[in-house]
């Protein structure tokens, strides 16, 4: 990834206003900024969501609240915990997300 052109600012996320995507079940809210080519997101989950896809975009993610639980599609699954992140790269390793609870994430990609 490499940033440029993005002058110095600041982020509000609770004046954003929540887009909806649904999962297989539960939904998914993305509060979403751009800067250039790089998409900046505070995602939270409700209680019980399932992504409907594997998804193949990099990102790296940082659970904030919550647990999200992420299974690769060769079967091995990870937990993250508040504090706790991961990173994969574009077209690396197909990868899909629930959680039980709910996760509120911040993720870049």
């Amino acid at each position: 990834m490499r940033m440029t052109d993005i002058p110095f600012g600041t982020t509000d996320w609770s004046s954003i206003l929540p887009t909806e995507h649904k999962g297989e079940t539960g939904t998914a809210w993305w509060r979403t900024q751009t800067f250039g080519g790089i998409r900046v997101r505070m995602v939270e989950y409700t209680p019980g969501y399932l992504a409907d896809h594997w998804c193949s975009k990099g990102h790296v993610l940082l659970c904030l609240e919550g647990e999200l639980h992420t299974e690769l599609e060769d079967g091995r699954t990870f937990i993250l915990r508040p504090g706790m992140s991961y990173q994969v790269a574009d077209n690396a390793e197909p990868h899909r997300s629930w959680t039980g609870v709910g996760a509120r994430l911040f993720i870049v990609d």
